[in-house]
């Protein structure tokens, strides 16, 4: 399986603007900016996307391994905060924190960090980054 995006990008760092679109449609010419990435703009940018992308694949990933529990999730609620920091070799990804709430009948909570935890590994998103990947999961009643 593929799926693709694309971006185009015109003018300097500061000053230019740039649009990026996905496959699927979902985003067609999405705006984004230096405005939107490092300081409050209207538009998207590639970290805000990466969160959204981790936080999608590991409230999939968990639902995978509740499965392997012979457990069905009523709610999977992921937040995906990714930090972009400068370093030595200039700007990175170097912390995605994800925030777990799910709701599961019949799971303790062991069963749920160990699910939690696999998923936390397993997702592919979490394989692709080099990051530190830090993980609260909270068990609902």
């Amino acid at each position: 399986m593929k799926r693709s995006a694309s971006a185009e990008w015109k003018g300097d760092l500061k000053s230019g603007k740039g649009t990026i679109s996905t496959e699927s449609g979902v985003l067609s010419d999405s705006q984004y900016s230096f405005k939107t990435r490092f300081e409050e703009g209207k538009g998207t940018n590639p970290e805000e996307l990466v969160a959204a992308a981790h936080a999608g694949c590991f409230s999939m990933a968990l639902s995978l391994e509740l499965a392997n529990f012979d457990l069905t999730a009523d709610s999977i609620k992921t937040t995906a905060a990714v930090t972009l920091e400068k370093t030595d070799q200039g700007f990175a990804v170097t912390k995605v924190h994800l925030d777990l709430k799910a709701k599961i009948p019949g799971a303790d909570n062991a069963t749920f960090q160990k699910a939690a935890d696999n998923a936390k590994k397993g997702c592919p998103i979490s394989k692709l980054l080099n990051a530190e990947i830090t993980l609260d999961a909270a068990l609902e009643g």
